[in-house]
């Protein structure tokens, strides 16, 4: 999971980020709703530099461009303010990788599989922290990964903190759409 990956790769390779960037803009020209969404950012100084490299193959210039960032890294929670200043419009919590960077675990490894858990006190006080910063400054916050697809209980908490959006597994849309309005109707009334 750890190494030569996300944004620091598209730093290190920009001839290749350049073309993927391109391959982005062509399919924008027909599909508005394409946004970007950068993965393992590891400073809010590597996010500037990406930001950069998207801005220079004129990503920006349309009013329907959104540049996101993943929060997979215990960094992306700690700094979360100062990667909002570098100009994000949201952010997506990958709770698999969030969560074995937190606990230390690694939930495709049997030995220790079993720590793996995505509802831990450490795990959730980060989520908190993300859902209410992103609140906070007006960025949109969502979550992927396993979590939210497994736990309706950790749904529900997630719409009472106050997420923008939930991804889920197609078999799990239905059932955690009806814990999202049923949190929601126990919100507004």
């Amino acid at each position: 999971m750890l190494g030569f990956r996300g944004a620091f790769r598209y730093i290190a390779n920009p001839d290749v980020f350049t073309l993927e960037l391109t391959a982005i803009k062509k399919v924008r020209e027909k599909y508005k709703n394409l946004w970007l969404m950068i993965p393992f950012v590891r400073s809010p100084g590597e996010l500037a530099k990406v930001r950069r490299l998207v801005a220079a193959e004129g990503l920006f210039s349309g009013p329907t461009f959104k540049f996101w960032m993943m929060v997979e890294l215990p960094v992306n929670v700690i700094l979360l303010e100062e990667f909002i200043k570098v100009g994000i419009d949201g952010v997506s919590v990958g709770s698999n990788d969030l969560t074995m960077l937190i606990e230390g675990t690694d939930r495709d490894n049997e030995t220790v599989a079993t720590a793996f858990d995505e509802r831990s006190p450490a795990v959730l006080w980060a989520l908190k922290r993300v859902v209410k910063t992103c609140a906070k400054a007006g960025v949109s916050s969502s979550i992927c990964g396993q979590a939210p697809s497994t736990y309706d209980d950790l749904v529900a908490e997630l719409v009472e903190m106050g997420i923008t959006s939930v991804s889920v597994n197609p078999d799990a849309v239905n059932r955690v759409r009806h814990v999202i309005l049923d949190t929601e109707r126990k919100l507004i009334s």
